[in-house]
């Protein structure tokens, strides 16, 4: 039986990282990886992907040109499936091969097949081929991401009712689609493929979309998709979808609305990816989506076994879950390690991109917190200007008593590349003087910043 220090199941962005820094510190660490290639959901089928997708979508209908150049312009007409995917292959099998150079570099092993845990510290794993070998580590990191969820009552053919994982093996673009569920996923592709003229309907229970976010982000996200023809149906639930002649899918709400579309996308939840672990050897157990619940240094109630990434929840983005992963290690093996969750930064890569970091007017409001706003618009901006933008809006919260920042708030053309001068401000204690003081180049989206600072002394100085 092969033993090692710390054994990580699962190489997407929490396991890679965890494990590249615990050989760091100097200890044999292995993944465990049930796909022949590395890289987990994360590249394979979820952000990389969604992201790759976007960019060819903004690039290929001449999106970000039309600005400059009218409505009317297209880079590329009667695009294809085959045209969107062909940049996807290119720039996953590139990721693959960066991930395996890093986990050598580092002397990670990679183990692949499908692991399941005999013991607190054994575990098994099976190879494609049927071979089974038995491993055993000190410590142990569970970071195998999650999957969309299937409810047994939607009528799955993976051709006209598919889930997330499914747009990639799409044949064809269609001319109006349905999707259910308006979080992060439902969102992102709402927005892109409406770009592509796909008349969208988007079903949410909820009243609201992306709760988690700035609702005056939300709100000018919510009028942009309206203005490119997405249909909204918010509080509304799914009573019955069906397949038409294996052509057309219906669905039918319980308000009594029926929409009817060429392709139906269901986003309303993900799972764990944990059925196969045989947690239970471990002494652990799941929550009903599957996850695993972990402490501040993301331990399990056994102390010696971590979880990290998509698989304990919330916020599930690959950002955070490359840190959550480091921090796990470093606390696995008592090295000391600091970080501040409350400032990481949130990215939705829709059209157009939203970023946050820090709190909302709404967090700030409900614990009392006396604030002042700065707005700027980045379409006023020289460097809008010159880009053709239409849109776009960067908002800071301030204190009112000490003027520190205390959340940024973005929506529009770079976005989620933005926040990140208004997370180290949030960060470092900053306040509204560096931004009046600081000097940006000229022209740049950046100067929003400095924009929005002036805005906010004015309102301070009324």
């Amino acid at each position: 039986m092969d033993r090692y220090d710390f054994i990580v199941i699962g190489s997407g962005p929490a396991g890679q990282k965890a494990a590249i820094q615990a050989a760091k510190l100097g200890k044999k660490a292995a993944i465990i990886e049930r796909r022949m290639v590395v890289g987990g959901v994360s590249l394979h089928t979820g952000t990389m992907p969604s992201k790759t997708l976007r960019e060819a979508v903004l690039y290929l209908t001449g999106w970000n040109q039309r600005g400059l150049y009218g409505y009317g312009y297209r880079l590329k007409p009667d695009l294809t499936i085959d045209d969107l995917m062909q940049r996807l292959h290119v720039t996953l099998q590139h990721e693959i091969e960066v991930i395996q150079d890093q986990l050598e570099r580092n002397g990670v092993e990679v183990i692949h097949g499908v692991a399941s845990f005999l013991d607190q510290h054994r575990m098994q794993v099976e190879s494609s081929t049927g071979d089974v070998l038995d491993y055993e580590a000190d410590k142990v990191l569970i970071a195998t991401g999650t999957r969309p969820r299937r409810p047994d009552g939607v009528p799955f053919d993976d051709v006209t009712i598919i889930d997330s994982d499914g747009l990639l093996q799409l044949k064809r673009i269609p001319k109006s689609m349905i999707i259910v569920g308006g979080g992060v996923i439902g969102v992102e592709y709402a927005s892109i493929f409406s770009v592509l003229d796909v008349h969208i309907t988007l079903v949410e229970g909820r009243s609201t979309l992306l709760d988690f976010l700035d609702r005056e982000i939300v709100d000018e996200f919510v009028h942009h998709m309206r203005e490119q023809g997405v249909t909204l149906r918010l509080g509304e639930k799914v009573d019955t979808i069906e397949l038409d002649s294996g052509e057309y899918v219906t669905t039918t709400l319980e308000s009594g609305k029926r929409l009817r579309a060429d392709l139906l996308l269901y986003t309303a939840g993900r799972m764990g990816n944990t059925s196969e672990l045989k947690l239970e050897n471990a002494g652990l157990a799941t929550d009903d989506h599957g996850c695993i619940a972990v402490n501040e240094h993301f331990q399990t109630q056994v102390p010696h076994i971590y979880a990290a990434g998509d698989v304990i929840g919330f916020p599930s983005l690959a950002s955070t879950s490359m840190e959550q992963g480091r921090l796990a290690a470093c606390h696995a093996f008592d090295h000391p390690a600091t970080s501040q969750p409350a400032h990481f930064p949130f990215g939705i890569y829709g059209v157009p991109e939203m970023s946050m970091v820090g709190m909302t007017e709404q967090e700030l409001t409900e614990k009392k917190v006396p604030y002042e706003v700065g707005v700027a618009h980045l379409w006023k901006t020289a460097r809008g200007q010159i880009m053709g933008l239409k849109g776009g809006l960067l908002k800071i919260l301030f204190g009112q008593e000490d003027q520190r920042v205390l959340g940024v708030h973005i929506i529009g053309e770079g976005a989620a590349e933005l926040i990140h001068i208004g997370q180290a401000s949030l960060v470092l204690g900053g306040t509204l003087n560096y931004y009046l003081e600081s000097v940006f180049n000229y022209p740049t989206l950046a100067e929003a910043y400095k924009v929005a600072a002036l805005d906010a002394w004015n309102r301070l100085s009324a």
